[in-house]
Formats: C-alpha cells, structure tokens, sequence
C-alpha cells in the first residue's frame, strides 16, 4: 500500500477528526483558565492515546460510551498504571467530555458514572520553624554571593514562591513602598504577596552592596544573578539548598519546594486563613491547598502527644 492509501485509511482519518475535537478543546481550556503547557501537554497525550485506541475498533473519541473508556482504563491499569495516573487519566477524559458536550459534539457524557480511583493522600514533609532558622543561618553573608544566598531564603521563606517565581523576579517587580512583589505564576496568572519587614531588609541590603559585587562592571534585569552575570537556573538554585541544608544540620532531604511547604504550613499553624493562603501561593484551586490542612493537623497531633500528658 503506497504512503497516500496510508494517510486515507478509515482508521486514520477517524484519528484526524478525533484529533481536531482535542485541540479544539485544549484550545478552548487554555482560553478560560490559561493552563500550563505541561497540564495541556499531559491532557492531550491521554487524549489522544484513547482516540487511537478507540480508532482501532473504527470509532471517533466522540462516540466513546462507558464500556469503551472502562476497557481502555482497565488495560492501562493492567499494564502497570499507578492510580495516580489513572485518576488523572480519567480527569483528562471527564474535563474533554464535559466540554464536547457542552458544546454539542456528543449528547451523553460517558464519564459521569466513572469512580476515580483511591489515592493515599501524600503529605509533603515540611520544615520545623527552628530548622527553618538554622537554614536561614547557613549562609555566609561576609561574602556576596553567601549574602546573595540568604536573601534568596529569605524571600523563599517569607513569599512561599516557587522556585521557577524566585529565580526569574526582576527588580523592577519589588515595590518597597507598598511592601509587595508582583509575581506572574502559572497560567500568567499575575499575584500581589506581601514582603516582610525583614525581607525587604534583606533585600535592600543585597540590592545596594553584594549584588553589585557580583556583578562587577555587567549588567543583568534578574534580582539574583550568578558570579557569571547570568540568571540562576533550578538545578543551581537546588544545589544551593542542599549544601546548606547539610550545613545546618537538616536531616531530612530538603529542595526549593521545602521552603513553600513551610511557609504555607506555619501560616496555618499559626491561624491565617486558608483561602489567604491559596491565594499567596498562587493555586487556581482550593482543594490544592487543603493539603496543608492536613499537614496542620499532623503537627497539632504530634505536640498534642507529646506534651499533654494524657497523650
């Protein structure tokens, strides 16, 4: 068979029309909740590996019923598949559904009926307020770039960024005189956060001395530039963390994303509300944040244990 006979198989051209409604509808979420090109990404590999596997039995993703999607989703397991990502599998296929519904491709959604899987809640470990202290300490800010490396913690510590927000802030996104930072997260999706007492004191400080001392005679928009004048990278700033961590003496394995975990955590142990919380950290969804509650709670437990002396 020649390559064209090839391209007009029923089989591929029942791929093409599939393939059409899925970007159609990664087209339409990013336009109403600006999703991340790795969320939209990992939307249409699932998608597009149901519609080739519904195409071998001669049926487009519009007319899937539920046996259609419950065989595809028992395979998946079958080979292995995690509930994690069968849970986000079937989340890629409720979100498609729902919308070619809406928009009148299909007339019954054959996900309403699908249970997710279970999935142990999984608690990121986070940070005492004294092993915080003693990270925050590590640093040895006689020298530039030590003293570059505690604003950085600082910051880390008092914003919840996310390491990507932290390397890539610019001076001109520091406002002293209201005492915020102007973030652009996910999605694009812009965030006002709070800067301390302390960390704008900290940032002055690295601002009108060290971070000149770095940079020499180059020039550079980025707030934390590297010894080379560059802008820091994840796997830099990683490195950066860790050595320190073991300098003070933190047991645990710790990473960028430690810090986050901790600033959102002792916020709630100290009371601030959760919904403040979602929106310093910049999660688009509530349940995202609720996780910390958790983690709260397990902290009240502990203490509860350990001091009361019926515990």
């Amino acid at each position: 068979m020649s390559n064209s006979n090839k391209k007009n198989t029923p089989e591929s051209l029942i791929i093409v029309r599939s393939e059409e409604l899925v970007d159609q509808f990664l087209d339409a979420v990013w336009m109403e909740r600006g999703l991340s090109k790795n969320t939209l990404g990992a939307y249409r590999a699932d998608l597009m590996a149901l519609a080739r596997s519904l195409a071998e039995s001669g049926k487009s993703i519009d007319s899937a019923k539920k046996p259609d999607l419950l065989d595809f989703i028992a395979r998946h397991v079958e080979s292995g598949a995690k509930p994690r990502s069968t849970a986000r599998q079937i989340s890629s296929f409720r979100r498609f559904f729902r919308y070619i519904q809406r928009e009148g491709s299909c007339s019954n959604d054959p996900t309403a009926d699908i249970e997710m899987p279970r999935i142990g809640r999984s608690l990121p470990k986070t940070l005492t307020e004294e092993e915080v202290d003693s990270l925050l300490s590590a640093p040895n800010i006689d020298e530039p770039l030590g003293h570059r490396d505690r604003t950085m913690l600082e910051l880390l510590y008092a914003t919840g960024l996310r390491v990507s927000e932290l390397i890539n802030i610019k001076q001109s996104q520091i406002n002293f005189n209201q005492g915020v930072l102007r973030i652009i997260g996910k999605g694009d999706h812009e965030r006002l956060i709070p800067i301390g007492e302390e960390s704008q004191r900290w940032l002055r400080g690295f601002i009108n001395g060290p971070r000149m001392e770095i940079l020499l005679e180059r020039q550079t928009d980025y707030l934390f530039p590297t010894r080379r004048g560059d802008r820091m990278t994840r796997q830099g700033f990683w490195h950066i963390i860790k050595r320190y961590a073991e300098k003070s003496g933190v047991r645990q394995k710790i990473s960028p994303h430690s810090l986050r975990h901790a600033f959102a955590t002792h916020l709630l142990n100290r009371g601030a509300d959760l919904r403040v919380v979602q929106m310093l950290l910049g999660h688009s969804d509530l349940s995202t944040t609720q996780i910390y509650t958790h983690i709260a709670r397990e902290r009240l437990k502990d203490l509860h244990g350990e001091h009361h002396p019926r515990g």
